[in-house]
């Protein structure tokens, strides 16, 4: 969510600046802005809409000039998207510039407060009352004028400022809100992800909360609140800048679609040691067993990975296991404690409702998993135990490599407690083992469906409501698959457990209904057939994905897609891929912009 980006060095900084931005467009925005010092003056340009209208005005990055500078793609929290509204927000005089992502909870106290001391403002945004507070509190030092605004302001945020009467200087800070800090050779960066500073350094601190950075062009300074400098161990981003970028594909989503194969090897073959699971974890079977129940948080994508691991983690372990939105977690008042296991499921690692409920689980005594993306996120250092996905760089909003890859680690850590935990046989543990290292060959079978769905995508592209049903596993891959489709084609769409049709949602069938029937867990097939027949007697329109060794219903349906054969425990990796490549071509159809839908960003930071 947003993107900050800033440069202190030799060089121009715009151009810089708008290379950076232009990396961090996928994680949604609707305005972008700069502020460069010239050596008189912060000189601003900013504009509503997609960055070409900052590139325009900005003259490709040719002006403003100067070595020293900040910028922002915006997300709306507070205010219409508008070039008013857009960051940088300055202060009154003009001579503090800040860019922020999050969320001043207490604005409106301290607005009031500043507007009694006659400060005048003329955006609708939270962050404008930063760069006031911070010129109100301004004492000649950057470091302890930032810790008086940090005393005062409630709330997530990562802020870059920049100060006139510090022209050499960028004063960076984060609380629940990523940040870090790129090193240069005689230049350094701040930004708000790794993407947006690859092309110059690939050497970065990361920033913890409530550390303020001092940024100079030789030197970075870390502090905490105390005033007491802080040593960063310097972190390496080891994989290519190639694997940001498109690679000659069209969208970033179809790229990572087609990458599912090599991220799940990658997540599997180093965890794979002489025909055992082998996890950096250090959770030994007396601690399994002294877990009487499981919860699992996540949003969106992930909270769906979630339900895919509810079916396997009771089948296997035959452990109560909760899954809940992390959204809701901490209003639910969770029945947690020393012998609750939590696992926790984010892409970015930095999730501010996960991060919550993290903070949360731990205060009530569970032990805590994670489940990430990025190495030294936020949930990644809070947790007790970590499972990195090692999907590279996810750039489209609408998940897809970073889901396979969850759900690879849900199988192995599932794997990893039922061998811990004597619940599982030699033969069954010798099975699942085979069927994990044969699943990127399963993915790339799967690949082959894309002109199926495609076809498939154009038959249904025009449908104003398309719905998915499916049962225990399947109905955990309608809820991925109606989000893939809302989320990138705007096409409105519900998944629905097959069985709950005849409660009240079937009188939502009507002549023509799309209806995406999952029906790849072998035992309920009958069940799921004889619902396909209630959705048909309306007049629904039904495409089936089933197994490819399940007996023929071509003249039940409408159309079927067949996946592979697997082990019943990993249904969803497979049955997933084709849903993707749906969603894809229905919103590629219907002109959608697919790495970039409106009103969503990447990471959600915050509440």
């Amino acid at each position: 969510m947003c993107g900050i980006i800033g440069y202190v060095g030799a060089q121009q900084a715009s151009p810089i600046l708008l290379n950076g931005l232009s990396k961090l467009e996928y994680r949604g925005y609707d305005s972008a802005g700069i502020a460069v010092y010239d050596g008189q003056a912060l000189n601003v340009k900013k504009a509503k809409g997609r960055l070409k209208n900052l590139i325009d005005i900005t003259k490709n990055g040719s002006e403003p000039t100067g070595t020293i500078g900040i910028g922002h793609t915006r997300w709306s929290t507070h205010g219409r998207p508008s070039d008013i509204n857009s960051h940088p927000q300055t202060s009154g005089t003009g001579n503090v510039a800040v860019v922020h992502n999050g969320i001043i909870e207490n604005y409106m106290e301290l607005k009031e407060f500043l507007i009694s001391t006659g400060v005048k403002f003329i955006s609708e945004t939270d962050t404008e009352v930063v760069a006031h507070l911070f010129e109100y509190y301004y004492d000649g030092d950057l470091l302890s004028t930032m810790q008086k605004v940090m005393e005062r302001v409630d709330g997530s945020y990562a802020l870059g400022i920049l100060c006139k009467y510090h022209p050499d200087t960028i004063i960076a800070v984060r609380k629940e809100s990523p940040l870090i800090i790129g090193l240069g050779n005689g230049e350094n960066f701040i930004a708000s992800d790794v993407a947006g500073i690859l092309n110059y350094t690939r050497d970065i601190y990361y920033i913890d909360d409530k550390e303020i950075a001092i940024v100079k062009s030789g030197s970075v300074e870390i502090f905490d609140m105390y005033s007491r400098k802080i040593e960063k161990e310097i972190f390496h981003v080891d994989w290519d800048i190639e694997a940001a970028e498109k690679g000659g594909y069209e969208h970033f989503m179809f790229k990572e679609i087609m990458e599912q194969p090599k991220a799940v090897l990658n997540a599997i073959s180093p965890r794979i040691k002489d025909g055992r699971i082998s996890l950096d974890i250090s959770l030994s079977p007396d601690e399994l067993r002294g877990f009487d129940k499981l919860y699992i948080v996540g949003c969106g994508s992930a909270y769906h990975v979630g339900m895919v691991a509810k079916y396997i983690y009771e089948d296997m372990l035959r452990i109560p296991t909760v899954v809940q939105l992390a959204s809701e977690f901490r209003y639910s008042n969770p029945i947690i404690d020393k012998r609750t296991l939590v696992i926790v499921i984010s892409q970015s690692g930095e999730t501010a409702d996960s991060l919550a409920a993290l903070r949360e689980a731990k205060r009530l005594g569970a032990t805590i998993v994670s489940i990430v993306n990025v190495v030294g996120s936020s949930i990644a250092k809070e947790s007790d135990h970590v499972l990195y996905t090692w999907a590279g760089p996810e750039i489209a909003v609408a998940t897809t490599k970073a889901y396979s890859t969850q759900l690879a680690c849900i199988y192995m850590f599932a794997l990893f407690m039922a061998d811990s935990l004597g619940k599982i046989s030699e033969e069954e543990y010798i099975a699942f083992i085979h069927a994990l290292l044969k699943l990127p060959e399963d993915l790339k079978t799967v690949l082959e469906l894309k002109e199926v769905t495609q076809k498939l995508a154009s038959y249904y592209f025009n449908a104003k409501h398309i719905f998915f049903i499916g049962r225990n596993i399947d109905y955990a891959i309608s809820l991925e698959g109606s989000l893939k489709l809302k989320e990138i084609s705007y096409t409105a769409s519900e998944a629905y457990a097959a069985g709950e049709l005849k409660h009240g949602t079937i009188s939502l069938i009507e002549e023509g209904s799309p209806v995406v029937a999952l029906m790849t867990t072998e035992k309920l097939f009958d069940k799921m057939l004889s619902n396909i027949k209630e959705v048909k007697a309306r007049g629904a329109s039904v495409i089936a994905v089933t197994l490819d060794n399940a007996r023929d219903i071509s003249d039940e349906v409408d159309h079927v897609i067949k996946i592979p054969y697997i082990h019943p425990m990993m249904e969803a990796s497979l049955a997933i891929v084709p849903l993707q490549f749906f969603s894809y071509y229905v919103a590629s159809m219907r002109g959608c912009d697919i790495d970039k839908p409106r009103n969503l960003a990447k990471s959600v930071t915050v509440e």
